[in-house]
């Protein structure tokens, strides 16, 4: 070994509660270095002439804590390369000290030795200051780095390294995205030594209430019940509407009788679009995941596979399919990386891309209009296509004078087959031009309800029913919605 770091813990109390042994390594080690020198132990050894340095300066160099770890990290690496060190840490080494973690990773690298030599935790101090039972359930999390995704509201919530009023601010916010702004949260200082102080305040006030203190945690008591942003309220919501207690209607659906509700809850979402609602749109989406769940809760009611399988097997597609985000592939634009999806699509169900057919291409179940657009685009792929819009074209009109010849023979199949072919013709002069004809169709769709409204309002200020007026007097409301560009 070319070195040697012993850390020590300075624990979460005064010098009456720190360990005889650390006390002794302490008082006989001659290089001591310490993350902070405020905490109440060393303030108390200072009066005993405790000679140590500290890496207080470093925090004030960096803006990001990763920062200054990293160059604690160094500093220590480097000392213990000369000679054996002590690194002194408030609480216990291995709990919350980011640089422990990183100097046990390194240390091995560089062949140091390094030893843990305890310290009381802050943990069994914080909850006897705030008197709850840990075996309820509880999370520690670090609040100069704390995540949305891994805050669980059922659960008693401590957040440690929240040194000042710029992280509490951060932690603040970011619980109030889960939590009532008035949720009371207790601010935790100098758990268990002779300075303690407890101040709840509601979680709104949390970053005026904070001053710099390295023995500062916060302690969030879990809600009575879950937050209703939980991905987990949702999902048992779902499944109490389809237990034994739920809801009749929720409980005899099946996969084929909820298969309408799929396709109406698609496509009023993508209205929602359209109008550019966002308000419509977070309903419309939550009713699109509605159906998620509720065909994930008849499979796990089946025994067949449950919502945790749908997310994992779409969350490994996506690392799969994005190889220049999760591997060490490149690409230059979005099209490179549309290929790219194709070819692993390829590869993960054996195929060759000689081997595709139209058939196994353009998907099943789908509306016809997005069924022929996708059918003309796998062809042109292959070459099939025309080379310009305007040829496309030529085409429609063909069609349109072939669909004349049998609306005047009149015979309803061949008027349905020409009929066919004029609708197939002008989505593939729109697939042409880059318009999707699903969207250009929709957009017809609400201007039409857009002056047909106007058209249903005139008729009503004139107290007579729609039969009332000709074709020509509907005709003149109508262009009048035109005019006034509805």
């Amino acid at each position: 070994m070319k070195g040697k770091i012993t850390i020590v813990g300075l624990g979460a109390g005064d010098l009456n509660q720190l360990p005889l042994g650390i006390y002794r390594i302490l008082k006989s080690t001659e290089k001591i270095y310490l993350r902070t020198k405020e905490h109440p132990v060393i303030q108390e050894l200072e009066q005993e002439g405790f000679i140590y340095t500290s890496f207080d300066h470093v925090y004030e160099k960096h803006e990001q804590f990763e920062d200054v770890y990293e160059e604690i990290m160094n500093l220590l690496l480097e000392a213990a390369m000369q000679d054996e060190i002590v690194y002194a840490v408030p609480g216990h080494p291995l709990v919350a000290e980011k640089t422990v973690q990183l100097l046990l990773e390194e240390g091995l690298k560089k062949n140091i030795l390094t030893i843990i030599s305890g310290g009381q935790s802050f943990i069994d101090a914080l909850f006897t200051a705030v008197k709850v039972d840990p075996i309820e359930g509880f999370q520690l999390l670090d609040g100069t780095d704390l995540q949305l995704k891994d805050i669980q509201t059922n659960q008693h919530l401590i957040i440690g390294q929240v040194y000042d009023a710029f992280i509490a601010s951060n932690v603040k916010l970011t619980l109030m995205e889960k939590y009532p702004d008035e949720y009371e949260v207790t601010i935790v200082t100098a758990a268990g030594s002779g300075e303690e102080s407890l101040r709840k305040v509601p979680l709104f006030e949390l970053d005026r209430q904070m001053t710099l203190n390295n023995l500062t945690s916060l302690y969030v008591p879990p809600m009575k019940e879950a937050s209703l942003k939980e991905f987990t309220s949702l999902k048992e919501i779902i499944s109490i509407l389809r237990g034994p207690n739920g809801c009749p209607w929720d409980k005899k659906q099946t996969h084929q009788s909820l298969k309408k509700y799929l396709i109406e809850e698609s496509y009023e979402l993508l209205e929602a679009i359209d109008e550019d609602d966002i308000d419509h749109i977070i309903e419309e989406l939550g009713d699109v995941l509605l159906q998620v769940m509720l065909h994930s809760q008849i499979g796990e009611d089946e025994g067949m596979f449950t919502i945790d399988d749908v997310i994992e097997n779409i969350s490994s597609k996506m690392i799969r399919r994005h190889p220049h985000v999760f591997g060490d592939q490149t690409v230059s634009n979005a099209e490179e990386v549309v290929e790219n999806w194709r070819e692993i699509k390829r590869a993960e169900k054996g195929e060759a891309e000689s081997q595709t057919s139209i058939s196994e291409q353009v998907g099943k179940g789908l509306p016809a209009t997005i069924r022929a657009y996708n059918m003309q685009k796998f062809a042109s792929k292959l070459g099939f296509d025309w080379d310009r819009a305007d040829e496309s074209l030529k085409k429609v009109q063909e069609e349109i004078k072939e669909f004349e010849i049998e609306l005047e023979k009149g015979n309803k199949e061949s008027q349905i087959f020409e009929m066919g072919d004029l609708l197939f013709s002008v989505i593939n002069t729109a697939r042409l031009m880059s318009i999707h004809p699903e969207e250009a169709l929709e957009m017809a769709n609400q201007k039409f309800i857009r002056r047909f409204s106007y058209v249903e309002q005139q008729v009503a200020k004139s107290g007579k029913a729609f039969n009332d007026f000709t074709l020509e007097e509907l005709d003149s409301f109508w262009n009048m919605a035109k005019e006034q560009g509805l």
